[in-house]
């Protein structure tokens, strides 16, 4: 069984050796685009429409010749991975859409960063992009290159100029560059890559972003988790690129932020139940490119919608902390984290308990820190408010 990679221009993209199999195949398979190629094919045309599992059952059991035919590179976002993996095949890759796309554009593309948001969720692309020099992305009808500019935009991503090619070696190829403005306006063919490059260096912020730089309810304080407190947690939590984090009481949205740039690939969670702290958390997400799911909620009510998660931060628990800290040991991922801020030894204590009856294994770490201030020609030191992290994991988790 042959898998064989085909571009727009048809069987002028083949070697003639490819055509041969074709033509002495008894079966070929792809997409109805693709099949249209062959109009005098003689054998049996399998036309690929929904899953590939119910082809996977079909193509098992066959015995006769088999080619199957993809746009492109089929191992390069497409069906090939998975065929691979179900199927005894070979395959014989074309050209990806991408390298005809840079050879366009002139330029490299091995220190590109390469994503699609073909047939899925633009969530979360913000943190995934922000910083890098050249993104390179596959697009679909929903997530078109006018949607892309106006994500890009809503993030204050305007560093970017964008090359956008259409329709790679087929009769309508357009290929061009676009400010954002232009990208949210033009018409494109629905198949089209799209190439941002930078034009200006963004700004860039370190682990332990300034509590000053996030908007908050003024003049309240202490509705955000300080600076200092929040490496301490992060770190505490564990995370990996792609994990999934939930923030249960994320207030002006700090840890949530912090954790979306240290997760990039993964997914963060929050739930606030002060509107207008809300608020603050939605400007703070465009502020600092982090593009997390926050709703409006009281914990633990919400939190059924999240998927599983591999950290919690619990920086507010209301009046239910049992009740709440019960569910998030229970939908915690094996080999999780909760960490968990008090400020009282009530809470404290109350904590430790529930992680205890729960099995699980609790490390507390009291932190009690100072900042200098100026005063006339010399230094003092104002402490913060002394803070309990509670850093909670199953006991049968190897913790050395």
């Amino acid at each position: 069984m042959k898998l064989i990679g085909i571009g727009d221009n048809g069987q002028e993209s083949l070697l003639p050796q490819y055509i041969q199999w074709i033509e002495d195949s008894e079966v070929l398979v792809g997409g109805e685009r693709v099949l249209e190629f062959f109009p005098t094919y003689t054998g049996e045309k399998i036309a690929i429409k929904g899953g590939l599992s119910a082809l996977v059952d079909r193509l098992s059991v066959e015995t006769r010749r088999i080619v199957i035919l993809a746009s492109g590179d089929p191992l390069f976002y497409g069906i090939g991975g998975y065929l691979a993996k179900m199927l005894e095949i070979e395959v014989y890759p074309y050209m990806s859409s991408m390298q005809l796309a840079f050879s366009k554009m002139g330029e490299s593309w091995q220190d590109a960063y390469v994503t699609s948001i073909h047939g899925r969720s633009m969530k979360g692309l913000a943190q995934r992009i922000d910083g890098k020099k050249k993104v390179a992305l596959l697009t679909d009808a929903d997530n078109s290159p006018n949607a892309l500019a106006r994500y890009l935009k809503h993030f204050g991503m305007t560093e970017y100029r964008a090359f956008v090619a259409e329709n790679l070696q087929g009769d309508n190829e357009k290929c061009g560059w676009y400010s954002l403005d232009e990208l949210e306006e033009a018409d494109f063919s629905p198949l089209n890559v799209v190439i941002l490059k930078q034009i200006d260096s963004p700004k860039s912020y370190a682990l332990g972003i300034d509590d000053e730089e996030f908007s908050q309810r003024k003049p309240d304080k202490g509705l955000i988790t300080k600076k200092e407190i929040r490496v301490l947690s992060l770190h505490a939590m564990q995370l990996q690129k792609g994990s999934t984090v939930w923030d249960v009481g994320t207030c002006t949205g700090s840890m949530a932020i912090e954790a979306g740039k240290l997760a990039p690939e993964g997914q963060v969670f929050a739930v606030e139940k002060n509107a207008p702290d809300l608020e603050n958390c939605l400007q703070n997400q465009q502020k600092f490119r982090v593009d997390i799911t926050a709703i409006h909620s009281k914990a633990p009510e919400g939190l059924e919608n999240f998927p599983d998660p591999d950290a919690i931060f619990i920086g507010g628990t209301g009046g239910e902390m049992v009740e709440l800290l019960k569910l998030c040991c229970k939908r915690l991922k094996p080999n999780g984290r909760i960490v968990l801020n008090a400020a009282t030894i009530e809470n404290l204590y109350k904590a430790v308990e529930a992680f205890k009856a729960c099995g699980f294994a609790v490390d507390i770490l009291q932190a009690q820190l100072s900042r200098s201030k100026p005063i006339l020609d010399m230094t003092r030191f104002v402490p913060l408010n002394p803070i309990y992290i509670i850093s909670a994991h199953r006991k049968e988790e190897n913790h050395e």
